[in-house]
């Protein structure tokens, strides 16, 4: 395995609180990194000092100005480490106003919610530190940044455990890969992804799984566990070509439509095709998948099989799914647009992949906190609106018997 590199300093730092507090357990670490961080903050307001009267501690050169230092007052932070005692440096004429600690704060966990979102933005640890040192003055160390982000811990498994709703009209599953770390080295591993639009036309993710790779097994399981939390009915579901996915997906939820993922179906494709030929070809396609009804469709499809016939491995993964493009004119041109349209997962995972993407992650926790800290974010925007034409997926749904009770059973 791959030696992780360390900043010089803080390794330093480490081994100087090693040797001058010599801790026992984890509890005694916390204690030592309160009493480092205290001193960090009282080295950071002894220069505002400094600054404010223009002349360092102990300076002997002559002074432009009549006002003194005037010894400490104390004051207790609160911060998610604990109380922690701080002495407040003094000026004679009390025009000393500290930046760093305004007068009348006691709580300095806005640093900390600051790392978080950083954190969140898909900063590295060494990048967050070195932003911190150049906003206060001071740097963290990459253990005091991933101590700091543990405090979401509990929420992220607060969010995974959740009660889900008992209806979902639509959901979109996905896996996407990303570099862990472990005993063995780095290696990638598999995420589950579940998107969901309930029946008011709101997007929420139901849930992140990982697991070493993608099969029928695990999206079993995870079926299973969101059934156990709450969801009782789905109509469709979206997903890739896993063997054996479908029939696994109809024994949780044996009333579901399951249709073959367009954006996978496009991307199998595309491997065939020459990246010069890629715009025409996506634009071919989508004259079949999105054409206004299926004797269109069939006629698209036609001509496509004859225009790119140069590529028979781009012509052959349609043929073998077409019955999933037919399947969707069985359905209304509304709930047809919310099937086939690629930005619904694409854009979940090419968000989360902003979070991924800064390298591999040294356990499954960083992992979690970083995808969870991102699907909050997704999800608040989210909130500010719904589905687009929403009103109109809904009655095309209710029109068609299938759905007609089964909308009415969650929505009265």
């Amino acid at each position: 395995m791959a030696k992780i590199k360390r900043n010089p300093a803080a390794r330093e730092l480490a081994k100087l609180i090693m040797s001058q507090y010599d801790p026992q357990s984890s509890k005694d670490l916390d204690e030592a990194l309160k009493e480092v961080f205290g001193t960090a903050f009282e080295e950071m307001l002894q220069a505002e000092m400094d600054e404010h009267l223009g002349y360092s501690n102990n300076s002997k050169e002559p002074k432009e100005t009549e006002n003194r230092r005037n010894g400490y007052g104390k004051k207790t932070l609160k911060t998610t480490h604990g109380e922690v005692p701080v002495q407040v440096p003094r000026d004679r004429d009390g025009s000393f106003k500290p930046e760093i600690l305004p007068k009348r704060q006691r709580d300095v966990s806005g640093i900390e919610d600051k790392v978080i979102s950083m954190y969140a933005r898909g900063m590295s640890q060494r990048d967050i530190s070195k932003t911190i040192e150049e906003i206060y003055g001071f740097s963290i160390s990459h253990e005091m940044v991933s101590k700091i982000t543990d405090r979401i811990l509990p929420d992220v498994q607060e969010w995974k455990n959740r009660p889900l709703k008992s209806c979902y009209a639509f959901l979109f599953v996905d896996c996407l890969y990303v570099p862990l770390r472990d005993e063995r080295g780095s290696h990638e591993t598999a995420v589950y992804v579940i998107l969901g639009y309930d029946l008011q036309g709101r997007k929420e993710i139901l849930g992140l799984w990982l697991s070493p790779t993608e099969s029928k097994n695990q999206w079993m399981q995870i079926f299973d566990e969101i059934k156990a939390r709450g969801v009782d009915d789905v109509f469709f579901i979206s997903m890739d070509g896993v063997s054996g996915l479908e029939q696994g997906a109809k024994a949780v939820f044996p009333e579901v439509v399951v249709q073959r993922c367009i954006v996978h179906l496009i991307r199998n494709s595309i491997r065939y095709i020459p990246s010069k030929d890629y715009k025409a070809f996506t634009a071919d396609l989508k004259k079949v998948y999105g054409a206004v009804n299926l004797t269109t469709a069939r006629a698209e499809f036609e001509k496509l099989c004859y225009t790119w016939k140069q590529y028979p491995g781009a012509v052959r993964v349609w043929e073998r799914n077409f019955q999933h493009v037919e399947q969707l004119f069985e359905y209304g041109s509304e709930v047809r647009r919310i099937m086939y349209t690629t930005n619904a997962i694409e854009s979940v995972n090419a968000s989360l992949r902003k979070v991924t993407k800064k390298g591999s992650f040294s356990n499954e926790a960083a992992l979690n906190k970083a995808l969870y800290l991102r699907i909050q974010e997704l999800e608040d925007k989210w909130s500010k609106g719904h589905i687009m034409k929403w009103s109109v997926v809904l009655n095309q749904l209710m029109t068609d018997e299938r759905f007609e009770k089964r909308i009415g059973k969650y929505l009265n």
